[in-house]
């Protein structure tokens, strides 16, 4: 491995570091180009890891059929129980990897042909569990102790269906897939999933115990007769922050659904009809400000219904008419001072569950769909002495959405999504003749999504994905076509990505473009390394239906890990990691800028953490969107920045989190900094409270601020920005609880200097341009009580408040965070009440009453 040319750069490498006194970093900084970087990080890699393996055990489990189904109680008394074979012996995963679990725990499965049924016995002494109430899907960082249930029924080593119940009774179900958008070998939970199962748990006398059914409608399987899945079973015991699994968990290898064992001689199973209807009714009322001094009220009454088909033993229709997503959490607004679209999750539940397959190739921002209407700005901006806006709606009613996903035998996955938006529309009177006209802000859309998936043994797959978005009459066409590859070696130790997407835009203009990258890293033991490669056309556009800041760029990025996960005398586990990022604009091919990163990260025994990061652009940058012109540069200084983060143990009444950072260039009075502390209070198993603030101060912020003769202004400023957030969360029951959110976020700019902009992203100073500071408020409060009365079904009560976007706090008047918050709580608000009613219905238990 060390030829010639690796000798001559260590001796460079020497001679430098010794003569010009420069040190490792300054060599790095100066000299290091990215095939010199990619050259050290593999030969030392090579160097320190050599030909190490680690073993996989694969236990084995067999499952008993049963001819009487046992009572979900808790109870575990069940005669039949006698006769089910135990699985035992869990290991730990965390924190002391590979010990025995401190406490003895079985579990027992069995099968009939309507579901599974599982007992769990942990084992432990019942005064010291944990047994905090929350919302379901919510048990990360919850006080309380909790069982689970893991399936990866295809046994293809990368899906599975999880069932977890706290000992307090709250449920948990989540969709496990290692397969993540961008190619990497991390597994991603997806908590929107919600099945409709049973579970029951119970204290005795040493311990607690656990009894679910898991109704075979929930999973998805193959039509074989004799079958072997994969399966796993957890215990957290919360005091002890201990995490055990029957068959051992190796976090040094990559992923956790090819770390179970196997659940064997499951026989002659077969898929129940699985068909569900969710129909729902909203009442509520509506008030909006519209300005003036007048609000806009509107009684809210709406209906419609989820349908779940299971074709056959593998594939799911999944379907929603009429679709309301009113009572949802409110989107975190900001004043957005950046080139690039603002990026908000998706909270509307058939949007988040199940759609892993759908993204795979990152081209799904679900966002697109309901959006607001793409005219809505330009009807705004209408408004003047002579025309008012009657009517303009912000979000766009779907017709309905529909969603075909699973896999076959083979390990194929097959999807497709497809959704339809109704035209929407705005009114505005001419004042003058009291004429009004009816303006169209979005036409008829049909946005569809095809994807093809094979899975390969170890992890490897080949995915192609197709995402198309059709407007009525003349507007705007996008098609995007993917081909995403993946191949793992045998010894889970190494990845090959490789990716490919076009798009094509058909309307007033019409363009196409493409992106392509490919990866390669190593993703086993202690020691890893990622090296990439991205290169984005600069005419590549997926933002119809995908997202995507901006094109025209390549990319590379350098990531070099080493870790231990064995704890030491007073660390459970650390890391250090180092990464290298380089950017170019694609056309015309030209340097951006160059980016070092050093993270140091430790969690010690006490289980508080702290991660340590310096990050350095050691030479000037080019960035090539801030102008908003192409071809116009603005030039940035060379920076450092450091930043501190950290958390107390989460077991304890009083949590604290905190977040530091100070950034500094050669410019005279450029500081960057920010505080970001976080502060959780548990009252009790029922209640908890929870703050985070955050400040943040840029003293000398470069960024464009208008267009003067068509051509763009650059100013020198100082931007503040404060948000504060307050959440409080009670629950009556393992099926009531109570959530507040409320949230105030405050950015202002104040602009100090205007210049120019000249060749290569010189600025040249201008006369100074007033009244252009900036002063941004959000205000919203999000309460629901949620019911679960019923499994699947549910009763929601909902009040939303939030600041409207027809009110104005002067920048100039109020400069303080206290006035502007007085003034934000003050001014009119738009408050929506709603009552949502949500019926589970199962096609085969109606049957049977009818029956």
């Amino acid at each position: 491995m060390y030829n010639q040319t690796s000798r001559l750069y260590i001796c460079q490498l020497y001679y430098y570091t010794l003569t010009k006194n420069k040190g490792l970093f300054g060599y790095f900084c100066i000299n290091m180009t990215t095939p010199r970087i990619i050259f050290f990080c593999l030969a030392f890699l090579g160097f320190l890891t050599g030909n190490a393996q680690l073993n996989v055990i694969t236990k084995k489990l067999a499952a008993t059929r049963i001819a009487t189904a046992p009572k979900i109680d808790g109870n575990l008394t069940d005669a039949v129980w006698s006769k089910v074979a135990e699985a035992k012996d869990f290991t730990v995963s965390y924190p002391n990897m590979g010990e025995a679990s401190t406490f003895k725990t079985i579990v027992k499965i069995a099968y009939d042909n309507n579901a599974f049924y599982v007992y769990a016995y942990l084992y432990d002494n019942p005064k010291l569990i944990r047994k905090q109430l929350s919302q379901r899907d919510r048990e990360n960082r919850i006080d309380v102790d909790f069982f689970s249930v893991a399936f990866d029924a295809y046994n293809d080593n990368t899906n599975a269906f999880l069932f977890l119940t706290t000992v307090a009774g709250v449920q948990s179900d989540v969709r496990i897939s290692s397969n993540s958008a961008d190619g990497n070998a991390n597994t991603s939970q997806d908590y929107s999933w919600d099945a409709v199962w049973e579970s029951k748990t119970k204290i005795v006398a040493d311990g607690w115990c656990a009894e679910m059914k898991i109704p075979l409608s929930a999973l998805r399987f193959s039509k074989k007769q004799t079958q072997t899945w994969g399966v796993q079973f957890t215990r957290q015991i919360r005091r002890k922050n201990e995490t055990c699994t029957w068959n051992p968990l190796d976090r040094i290898l990559s992923g956790e659904v090819n770390q179970y064992g196997d659940l064997t001689d499951i026989k002659n199973i077969e898929v129940p009809l699985r068909l569900s209807f969710l129909p729902y009714l909203t009442t509520g009322a509506s008030s909006f400000y519209n300005g003036n001094n007048k609000f806009s009220k509107k009684t809210i009454i709406n209906g419609g219904m989820d349908i779940k088909y299971g074709i056959n033993q593998s594939f799911t229709l999944d379907a929603t008419l009429i679709p309301d997503f009113g009572q949802v959490q409110s989107d975190n607004q900001v004043l957005n001072l950046s080139p690039f679209e603002v990026r908000f999750n998706d909270f509307r539940p058939f949007f988040q569950e199940g759609t892993e397959l759908f993204n795979k190739a990152g081209l799904f921002y679900s966002r697109r769909i309901g959006d607001v209407p793409q005219d809505y700005s330009s009807v705004q901006r209408l408004a003047n002495d002579t025309i008012t806006v009657l009517s303009n709606p912000t979000i766009t009613q779907l017709y309905n959405a529909t969603k075909f996903s699973g896999f076959t035998k083979n390990n194929i996955g097959i999807g497709v999504f497809n959704a339809v938006s109704a035209p929407m529309y705005a009114v505005t009177i001419n004042k003058n003749n009291n004429q009004q006209t009816k303006i169209e802000t979005n036409p008829l859309t049909n946005y569809n999504i095809i994807v093809i998936d094979k899975l390969f043994k170890n992890r490897s797959y080949i995915t192609f994905t197709n995402t198309n978005v059709l407007r009525n009459g003349q507007g705007r066409d996008a098609n995007v076509a993917a081909l995403d590859l993946r191949k793992v070696n045998k010894q889970n130790s190494y990845e090959w990505v490789g990716f490919g997407r076009y798009s094509s835009i058909n309307g007033t203009s019409k363009y196409s473009g493409f992106n392509t990258g490919t990866s390669f890293a190593k993703i086993k033991g202690n020691i890893t390394f990622k090296t990439d490669l991205n290169i984005e056309s600069d005419k590549y556009d997926p933002n119809d239906l995908g997202f995507l800041s901006a094109p025209n760029e390549v990319s590379n990025s350098n990531v070099f890990t080493y870790r231990v996960l064995k704890p030491g005398k007073n660390f459970i586990n650390k890391s250090v990691g180092f990464s290298n990022e380089n950017t170019y604009l694609y056309k015309p091919f030209k340097f951006l800028d160059r980016s070092f990163r050093v993270n140091l990260f430790y969690l010690f025994k006490n289980f508080w953490d702290n991660n340590t990061i310096f990050f350095i652009k050691p030479q000037f940058q080019l960035d090539a969107f801030e102008s908003r012109v192409a071809g116009l540069y603005v030039r940035r200084p060379a920076f450092a920045f450091i930043s501190n983060r950290g958390s107390s143990d989460s077991r304890k009444k009083v949590f604290i989190r905190w977040d530091f950072g100070f950034a500094e260039s050669k410019i005279p009075n450029d500081a960057f900094y920010y505080a970001d502390l976080g502060l959780r209070y548990r009252f009790g198993p029922k209640f908890q409270v929870e703050l985070n603030h955050r400040n943040e101060t840029d003293e000398g912020n470069f960024g464009f601020s208008t267009f003067r003769n068509g051509k763009p202004i650059i100013a020198f400023r100082n931007i503040r920005t404060v948000s504060n957030i307050v959440s409080a969360n009670y629950s009556f029951n393992a099926l009531q609880n109570i959530s507040v959110r409320l949230r105030h976020y405050w950015r202002q700019t104040t602009n100090y200097t205007f210049f120019d902009i000249k060749e290569e992203g010189i600025l040249a100073k201008i006369d100074f341009i007033p009244n252009l500071n900036r002063n941004f408020n959000a205000f919203n409060i999000d309460a629901f009580y949620t019911y679960n009365f019923k499994p699947g079904s549910q009763f929601i009560i909902n009040w939303q408040n939030s600041l409207s976007s027809n009110t104005f706090i002067d920048p100039y008047l109020f400069t303080r965070y206290n006035k502007n918050f007085s003034n934000a709580i003050t001014i009119p608000h738009n408050n929506v009440v709603t009552l949502k009613f949500i019926y589970f219905l199962d096609y085969l238990q109606l049957k049977k009453k009818k029956g």
